[in-house]
């Protein structure tokens, strides 16, 4: 699972460069009045533009007006509710520090007397079976849950290989299948803290042992 970068990094341009009508290829404001403008000074004076035609252009020039205004304000509307909106998550967020939840893991430090629990993402019923392997890949444990019916099917490895002997503190790696498929493992930590990782990330929980995790990845508060 990739956990989230919790260091704020900003990159800030210090050239601020101004979009104009020839990259953007819109009719701003500025160019309609003078385009107006030009059409004026041109104009054949014994045949001159047409009132009713410079009625409507100028009706033209304020509905442009008008428009551009609105999508400004809109723009801006958008952008408070956008930001109400993630600091009232991470404010709802902060309720689970304390807890336990369930996130995506393949692998579980174990610090040697603590048990791992955790769940396997059952997607067809099936005989699930998980087996734990240390640092160098050699296999330690090998838990068979039986048949189980979709949704989260939860385990707890008590640090013990499968002839009984406690293994050595170390990072241990997941696997798990599901009617002999690969499955989705999860594991369980203690939510320590609660950010905002940008619009990429959005809110993220740290959870202890497994690093910072998006809050749309918790499968289960415990």
């Amino acid at each position: 699972m990739s956990t989230v970068d919790t260091n704020n990094t900003t990159n800030t341009n210090s050239t601020t460069s101004s979009s104009s009508s020839s990259s953007t290829g819109a009719m701003s404001q500025s160019d309609f009045l003078k385009l107006m403008v030009a059409q004026l000074q041109a104009q054949d004076p014994t045949n001159p533009v047409d009132n009713q035609e410079f009625a409507s252009q100028m009706a033209q020039f304020s509905t442009l007006s008008a428009t551009q205004d609105l999508n400004t304000t809109v723009t801006s509307l958008a952008s408070q509710l956008t930001s109400a909106s993630q600091t009232n998550q991470v404010l709802s967020s902060a309720n689970l520090v304390g807890r336990d939840v369930m996130v995506p893991a393949t692998t579980t430090a174990y610090d040697g007397s603590t048990a791992t629990k955790g769940a396997v993402n059952v997607a067809t019923a099936g005989a699930v079976v998980i087996n734990i392997t240390d640092a160098s890949g050699n296999a330690v444990r090998t838990i068979n849950l039986g048949t189980q019916s979709e949704g989260l099917s939860q385990f707890t490895w008590d640090g013990k290989d499968d002839s009984g002997k406690a293994v050595a503190a170390g990072t241990y790696t997941l696997a798990a299948t599901d009617a002999g498929t690969s499955a989705n493992t999860f594991i369980s930590g203690t939510v320590t803290g609660v950010g905002y990782g940008g619009s990429s990330v959005g809110t993220y929980l740290q959870v202890a042992g497994v690093g910072g995790v998006p809050l749309a990845q918790v499968a289960q508060i415990l």
